[in-house]
């Protein structure tokens, strides 16, 4: 049996992208596909979304959607079923979808959100009778208010449908004031610690929560972690008392994109039985930095610089990774003070360390391509995708254990090694001995080429496709809808 899912979130590639939220988005559609489920993503129509939006079909016109004027406008993208939420007033301004060009969070994301969730509800729950749908599938908070609508105020008549509520982030929750309350038209049976209402404000991921059928996080270890204040961030509480209402589902990564055999984004192709070839990427990336070349450990990171991604504590062993042999290229952008320190450490360091802030998505395949392992020293990590993309591209990453890194890269611990099943480097807490103690390990097995390549293989081998994943969800909405 088909079944027909609503997927709602504000980021999907290719049309709009600040994180990995995106690439998730816009994988689903096809993961789903070979599983029997039709997947229809709705987005918000920023203006790059709606220009890419050809010949759009308009569904529905809102004369008054949370005070705006908005339609709803079918597509296609590629293959796959798209609507987006035509709101200029909402979402027709420069800047990214969540702020201005000055880094600024627009004042009104609580009103854009909460419109793109009520249309979502509305969608689900029938508005447009040749669009039906079995479940709603909400992502993140910014569409938390879709399962909330969904419960305390559907569309007449509706019938009750299930949803799933996805987190890929406790550390974002939209948190907004109680005054907002009145104008997202929900009745008073809503303001409860059972609804949208979280520490006399209005939670917006906390009320998809409450409201949904069913979580899921973005790996089995974030799953469990996420029962704990360390990493409940304040909803700890709310993930126990929903009990096995509470799964966890890796993510995938899409081998189109990701696959160093066909990469046109890499100077040289290869595969787990090439893997010497790398060594051209390796030449062509100490260029592009401006390191010394050399046979000794180059290693990568491609990151926020943020406290989350342990970029502080990496700044920290800069001269340890350094003194020990190592060279380090990164690419990202993020914290003043963690880019002033990283600076620092390339001009202690010319040659041995190089940086490049912003983003740049061929660079980063470049270095996945390129460098010999990358480092992901995360003190939180929902699932993460950079240390999939180095297992598949032979960059053997080195991890901090914790959520999706746990659950994707197999430490080199002697059994494993001496198994063949090790696939990169695992260290407990983030810390400057734990993290130098780390890179150390990463430097004596590099010295050991037999092993390292037998450490690159078996991640190269690895299965990080979506098909686990794309069965993983089916099955889910097979049991929330009561199918086979």
């Amino acid at each position: 049996m088909s079944l027909r899912v609503l997927s709602v979130a504000s980021e999907a590639v290719p049309l709009v992208k600040t994180g990995g939220l995106a690439d998730v988005v816009g994988a689903l559609p096809a993961a789903l596909a070979p599983h029997g489920v039709e997947l229809t993503t709705l987005l918000p129509g920023y203006p790059a979304a709606m220009k890419a939006l050809k010949r759009g079909r308009v569904l529905h016109s809102y004369d008054d959607l949370l005070g705006a004027k908005a339609r709803l406008v079918a597509g296609r993208l590629g293959e796959q079923p798209l609507i987006l939420l035509d709101a200029p007033g909402l979402f027709a301004r420069d800047g990214g979808p969540y702020g201005d060009a000055g880094g600024n969070d627009w004042p009104d994301n609580w009103r854009r959100f909460a419109a793109l969730g009520r249309a979502a509800a509305d969608l689900a729950g029938g508005l447009v009778p040749a669009r039906k749908f079995d479940v709603l599938h909400a992502h993140d908070w910014q569409a938390g208010l879709a399962p909330a609508y969904l419960r305390f105020a559907p569309q007449p008549g509706s019938t009750p449908l299930p949803s799933v509520m996805t987190i890929h982030n406790m550390a974002f929750q939209g948190f907004f004031g109680r005054e907002h309350f009145p104008a997202l038209g929900l009745p008073r049976a809503a303001w409860s610690m059972t609804g949208v209402e979280y520490h006399g404000g209005i939670g917006f991921l906390k009320a998809g929560m409450e409201a949904a059928s069913l979580i899921t996080t973005v790996s089995p270890t974030y799953a469990k972690e996420i029962r704990s204040p360390e990493f409940g961030m304040g909803l700890e509480g709310l993930i126990v008392s929903r009990g096995d209402r509470v799964r966890g589902i890796v993510n995938g990564i899409d081998p189109a994109d990701w696959n160093p055999a066909s990469d046109p984004h890499i100077p040289a192709t290869y595969t787990a039985s090439s893997i010497a070839r790398r060594t051209a990427n390796k030449r062509a990336l100490e260029a592009e930095f401006g390191l010394e070349p050399g046979d000794g450990p180059l290693f990568i990171v491609v990151s926020r610089l943020t406290w989350q991604k342990g970029m502080d504590v990496l700044v920290e062993v800069l001269d340890h990774l350094v003194g020990i042999g190592g060279r380090l290229a990164l690419l990202g952008s993020g914290d003043a003070a963690i880019v002033a320190g990283l600076t620092a450490g390339a001009v202690r360091h010319p040659g041995r360390i190089g940086l490049k802030f912003g983003y740049d998505e061929a660079l980063s395949h470049r270095m996945q391509a390129g460098g010999d392992a990358i480092l992901v020293p995360s003190r939180f990590e929902p699932c993460g995708l950079t240390q999939m993309y180095g297992l598949a591209y032979g960059c053997v990453p080195v991890v901090a254990r914790t959520g999706g890194l746990a659950d994707t890269v197999i430490d080199a611990n002697l059994a494993a090694v001496s198994a063949g099943a090790a696939t990169g480097i695992q260290f407990n807490g983030v810390t400057y001995p734990a993290l130098a103690d780390a890179i150390s390990r990463a430097v004596a097995l590099h010295a050991q080429p037999a092993i390292w390549r037998a450490m690159q293989r078996a991640g190269m081998k690895a299965d990080f496709s979506w098909a686990s994943s794309g069965r993983a969800y089916a099955d889910l909405y097979r049991e929330l809808t009561g199918t086979s």
